[in-house]
C-alpha cells in the first residue's frame, strides 16, 4: 500500500501549501523576540520574515547568505544556525536561505515545508527556480551576484554541486561553511584533505566527461576557495565521522540540538520501520537483490512500515510493497523530523545511509535503536563505482549507537 499521507496524516501533495509543522501544545521562544506576551500554546511567536517560494527578498546587509538544493541541506543549516547562535550567547544569524529548487516533486515538497520551519525561526528564505528551464542558471547566477559580493559569509550544503561551484567564484565572502550534505561529507572532507578534485563517491572512475573538463575551470577554483588561506576561514559543520581533517578546516559537530529542542519526545509503536535507500536508482545495488534483502528485514524485525527515500522510483515501491505488505510512507519532511515528532517504530532499521548517523542523535534521550544492515559485495552491480563497497562499509563501520544487521537477502 502506497501511503499518501505522512506518519502525522498531514496530505502528502508535495506542491500543496505548507501545513503548520510546529508540535502540538508546545511554545517555542523566537531566537530573536522570545515567546510574546499572551501567546497561545503552539501558537506562532517569531515574526513571519522571509519570503514566499517564489518571491526575491535576499541579504542586503553583507550578512550570511545559505544556498541549500535538498530538504536535508536545509534543515543542516538551521541546526548550524543554532549552534552558532549558541555560541555567540544567544545572538540570532543574519541568515538569508536561498533555495537552488530541485526539478524532483518530493524534494520540492519537503524543502517548502523546512522552509516555513526556517521562516518560523526569522531566516529570510529567496526561493529560486534555478533548473526551470535552459535560461535558468544564468538568470538565477545573476539575481544572486550583487547579494554574494555583499555576504560576509556563505553557507553551502552540497561542496560537489556545479551550481555552488560557480557560486563559490563569484563570492567574496572571507568566512565558508559546509554543513552536512549527508553522508557525501565524508568524502568531501577526505578529497579535500588529499588535494584531490571533488568527484561524488557513487560515480564511476576514467576519464573526464566533455562537460567535465569544460566546468574544470570552476571545480578546481572551488576547491581552492574551500581551502583555507590567505584569510579565508573555513569550517565543516557535521555529524558524520571524520578520518582525515584538512589542514586549517574548523570541524564542528552537528549534534541535531535545535531537532531535539524543537519536536517530541516522539510516541512509539510496537513495531519496527524501515527505511529505503536510492542505491539501485544511482545503479550501485541491485533491484533483485535489495528486494529480497528488504522482504527479509521485514519479516525478520516484524517491519510494518517503509519510510521511501525521496528519489526511489515508484516503480520499485509498487514491486515492494507487492512482495512485502509493507505500507510505503513517501515522507513530508527529512527523516529525522519525522522520527523526533513521532509516531515512530521502536527499531527502525536501515542500510549504510546518513541516516544510521543522524537518527541516533536527533533521536537522543528516547528508547528508539537504530539498527544498520550491510551492503553484501554481491549485491554491487557491474556498473557500481570501484569505491562503492569500501564507502558502503565505512559509513556502517562508523556509525556510533547502532546496532550491525548481518547482510540480509543474500543467498
Amino acid at each position: 500500500m502506497m501511503s499518501e499521507h505522512g506518519p502525522d496524516g498531514a496530505p502528502r501533495d508535495a506542491e500543496q501549501a505548507t501545513p503548520d509543522l510546529r508540535a502540538p501544545g508546545r511554545r517555542r521562544a523566537h531566537p530573536r523576540t522570545g515567546p510574546r506576551p499572551g501567546s497561545r500554546p503552539g501558537a506562532r511567536t517569531g515574526p513571519r520574515t522571509g519570503s514566499r517560494p517564489g518571491s526575491r527578498t535576499g541579504s542586503r546587509t553583507g550578512g550570511t547568505l545559505a544556498f541549500v538544493e535538498s530538504p536535508v541541506q536545509l534543515l543542516n543549516v538551521l541546526e548550524w544556525a543554532h549552534a552558532e547562535a549558541e555560541r555567540s550567547a544567544g545572538a540570532a544569524v543574519d541568515l538569508t536561505i536561498v533555495v537552488l529548487s530541485p526539478l524532483d516533486p518530493m524534494s520540492r515538497g519537503q524543502l517548502r515545508r523546512v522552509a516555513q520551519l526556517a521562516r518560523d525561526e526569522g531566516h529570510s528564505v529567496r526561493w529560486e527556480e534555478a533548473r526551470g528551464g535552459a535560461s535558468a542558471p544564468v538568470k538565477t547566477i545573476g539575481a544572486l551576484t550583487a547579494d554574494l559580493r555583499r555576504a560576509r559569509r556563505v553557507v553551502i550544503g552540497d561542496p560537489f554541486s556545479r551550481y555552488v561551484q560557480l557560486l563559490l567564484t563569484i563570492t567574496r565572502a572571507r568566512d565558508l561553511v559546509v554543513v552536512d550534505d549527508g553522508t557525501a561529507t565524508m568524502e568531501f572532507i577526505a578529497q579535500l584533505a588529499r588535494g584531490e578534485r571533488l568527484v561524488r563517491w557513487h560515480r564511476r572512475g576514467g576519464r573526464p566527461s566533455p562537460r567535465d573538463l569544460v566546468f574544470a575551470p570552476f571545480a578546481r577554483a572551488a576547491v581552492r576557495r574551500l581551502t583555507p588561506a590567505g584569510g579565508t576561514r573555513v569550517e565543516v559543520f557535521s555529524s558524520m565521522p571524520v578520518n582525515e581533517t584538512p589542514d586549517g578546516v574548523r570541524l564542528t559537530p552537528n549534534t541535531f540540538a535545535w531537532t531535539r529542542a524543537r519536536f517530541g519526545p516522539p510516541r512509539l509503536t510496537k513495531g519496527a520501520d524501515l527505511v529505503g535507500t536510492s542505491l539501485v536508482e544511482t545503479g550501485v545495488v541491485d533491484p533483485a537483490r535489495y528486494l529480497s534483502a528488504v522482504a527479509d528485514l521485514a519479516r525478520t524485525h516484524n517491519a510494518t512500515r517503509y519510510f521511501a527515500h525521496r528519489r526511489e522510483s515508484a516503480e520499485k515501491l509498487h514491486e515492494l510493497t507487492a512482495r512485502t505488505g509493507l505500507e510505503i510512507v513517501r515522507p513530508d519532511l527529512p527523516l529525522e523530523l519525522i522520527a523526533r515528532r513521532g509516531p515512530i517504530g521502536r527499531t527502525i532499521l536501515s542500510f549504510p545511509s546518513t541516516v544510521v548517523h543522524t537518527l541516533p542523535l536527533a533521536l537522543a534521550g528516547t528508547e528508539v535503536e537504530v539498527a544498520v544492515c550491510d551492503i553484501d559485495p554481491s549485491w554491487l552491480t557491474e556498473n557500481a563505482s570501484p569505491r562503492a563497497e569500501g564507502f558502503l562499509s565505512g559509513v556502517t563501520g562508523s556509525a556510533r549507537d547502532v546496532r550491525r544487521l548481518p547482510s540480509a537477502g543474500s543467498a
